[in-house]
């Protein structure tokens, strides 16, 4: 891989361009937190090949959304369901507003 294919794959939010220490860096929380929601299953980290916990931005995002939650009281375990759930809810809105163009498309006149 070149660094000109590296510089790439920084703009995917899938890309575990993010260690452990920095991850809790950005998201002003503690390595234990992060280890804490991954025990939860809310995130599952990839591993580099020395077997280090890297971390993606799309993984940062759902993490600060807990983090979020704890800070205002909500137990860890609790606040990781919730946003599982609310994900759930974002993916299915979005699914069925794809079915409804799709259904709009193919019968304009009942739209109306």
């Amino acid at each position: 891989m070149t660094a000109d294919d590296s510089y790439g794959r920084l703009e995917d939010d899938d890309y575990p361009a993010y260690t452990m220490g920095r991850a809790a860096e950005l998201l002003g929380a503690t390595q234990g937190f992060l280890r804490a929601i991954g025990e939860a299953r809310l995130i599952t980290p990839l591993r580099s090949a020395g077997g280090h916990r890297r971390y993606s931005r799309y993984q940062l995002r759902i993490a600060a959304r807990a983090r979020e939650l704890v800070d205002h009281g909500t137990p860890i375990e609790a606040a990781c369901r919730i946003v599982i759930l609310e994900d759930q809810l974002e993916e299915a809105q979005r699914i069925n507003a794809e079915y409804r163009r799709a259904a709009e498309s193919a019968n304009p006149t009942a739209a109306a």
